[in-house]
């Protein structure tokens, strides 16, 4: 095959000009910078988290608030009772807070071990279920 000559092509195909992607670069580092706002720090995902678990593991003071819950006793209480006004005292409220949450940790304490034998991470319906039902609490 006898040798030719070719001519330069001008392929465009996938590729800015280079003028343009200049122009740009020039532009962002033209732009005014917001010096003197400064954005709070963000911690990566699940540091505040483990932060959190260990505060609350090393507190002993109640988690959930005196007066919701005292509501929701007394509810509780009014409706499995026909008389008027049903009055519990102070000590009796702290028990019932007291026994409450040991409870509830101990169920969400269990419930992540079920999670974690079927290799999960996160708690749901089905291992707080068998956590009851393995401990045989009545519904």
């Amino acid at each position: 095959m006898a040798r030719t000559k070719h001519t330069a092509r001008k392929h465009t195909a996938g590729k800015a000009p280079r003028k343009q992607i200049l122009a740009s670069k020039a532009a962002r580092k033209s732009a005014p910078v917001d010096v003197g706002i400064k954005r709070p720090h963000r911690f990566r995902p699940g540091t505040v988290a483990l932060r959190e678990i260990r505060k609350f593991q090393k507190s002993t003071e109640l988690l959930v608030r005196k007066m919701p819950f005292q509501r929701l006793v007394r509810e509780i209480a009014q409706s499995h009772v026909d008389q008027g006004d049903i009055r519990f005292q102070s000590l009796a409220l702290h028990a019932l807070q007291e026994a409450t949450e040991a409870f509830l940790v101990g169920l969400f304490e269990d419930s992540n071990l079920c999670a974690i034998h079927a290799k999960r991470v996160t708690i749901m319906a089905k291992d707080m279920q068998l956590v009851r039902r393995i401990r045989g609490d009545v519904n």
